[in-house]
């Protein structure tokens, strides 16, 4: 059998390019004949050699890196018919993939070692028009968080970076005119933004879809209707509080295998964040390829209770008591809290 592994040799301090003998090592501790490619500046760089080296017969890739270079390296194979298993080697800023299939985050070498307990899953893979993601997919005023927090800050503070930034946001917020369908009807009307998940893991939080399966070929769905200020910030707690928002009638929640989206709005397009980065604009067709690609995984682990890190839980629980003492005489004409 033969492994190829594309990492990044920047990612985490270049902990990549130092741990690549590592990686090597398990891998043929595991059976496999391994190589390894280091991406470049050249756009695609992973994508390309992932198609390569799936054309060219190997058996498993290796993506080693954030979830950028997962993203790539999905977006390489997935359009083929025959489809190599991939493995994950984390060390972005959230690591959402390696979270969602409980990778370990802070260790390359147990995260190489997942392979040789030989357990895989078949995940779900999404399509948007002719780019596929692994995570998610949203658009509207709320996600354009995401390209706005300075690269600097994400690698320093991670989640917090995009809880700061999105609580500065939050007064722009607006709602725009949309036109969305999925499986069980169509919603018309304004939304500050929709979202679909494939994991239950975003931005290092797992209440955002707290019930997502990673294999059912079912986008989980979420629609937020509401741009008010005062009611997002409730929304918000709502999410830290155990997930509760899914059951608040200011936001629709559902399961869906596709969706379609029109932006009515005829002032800007409407920007679609796939996986955290831009990916074109709408009108845009999301599907769901049911259990598409096999990943090497911590299996027993995935079925587990989604819990938030610990490291983020005295903020957030903070963040919850702010809120709830909250009332409407807080927010000021410009719809900011207390004018600041």
């Amino acid at each position: 059998m033969k492994a190829r592994v594309i990492y990044n040799p920047v990612s985490g301090k270049e902990i990549m390019k130092q741990s690549l003998a590592d990686i090597l090592d398990v891998l043929e501790l595991a059976g496999y004949e391994a190589s390894a490619f280091a991406t470049t500046v050249e756009k695609y760089s992973a994508k390309n050699e992932a198609r390569r080296a799936a054309l060219a017969g190997f058996d498993l890739i290796v993506a080693a890196g954030g979830d950028g270079t997962i993203n790539e390296v999905v977006n390489g194979i997935a359009g083929l018919t025959t489809r190599p298993k991939m493995a994950i080697i984390p060390a972005g800023t959230t690591n959402d993939y390696a979270r969602a299939l409980k990778i370990p985050r802070d260790n390359v070498r147990q995260a190489a070692e997942v392979i040789l307990q030989g357990d895989s899953i078949k995940m779900d893979i999404g399509q948007a028009n002719e780019r596929y993601f692994i995570n998610i997919a949203a658009g509207g005023y709320l996600t354009e968080l995401t390209y706005e927090v300075p690269s600097e800050l994400k690698s320093i503070f991670g989640y917090l970076a995009y809880l700061v930034k999105g609580a500065e946001m939050l007064p722009r917020v607006k709602p725009i005119d949309v036109h969305l369908e999925y499986e069980e009807g169509i919603y018309d009307g304004p939304a500050s933004m929709f979202f679909l998940g494939l994991t239950n893991s975003v931005g290092g939080l797992e209440q955002i879809a707290p019930d997502a399966k990673l294999d059912d070929g079912k986008f989980s769905l979420i629609i937020v209707k509401t741009a008010n200020l005062f009611e997002m910030l409730h929304l918000v707690a709502m999410v830290f509080n155990g997930g509760r928002h899914i059951n608040d009638p200011r936001v629709i929640y559902t399961k869906t295998n596709f969706l379609k989206v029109v932006d009515k709005e005829s002032e800007k397009p409407m920007m679609i964040n796939l996986d955290g980065e831009y990916g074109g604009d709408a009108p845009m067709t999301f599907t769901n390829h049911h259990q598409h690609i096999e990943f090497f995984a911590n299996v027993h682990d995935i079925a587990d209770e989604a819990l938030m890190d610990p490291i983020y839980e005295e903020s957030s629980r903070a963040f919850i008591n702010e809120v709830e003492e909250l009332t409407d005489e807080d927010i000021d004409e410009d719809g900011k809290i207390n004018g600041k």
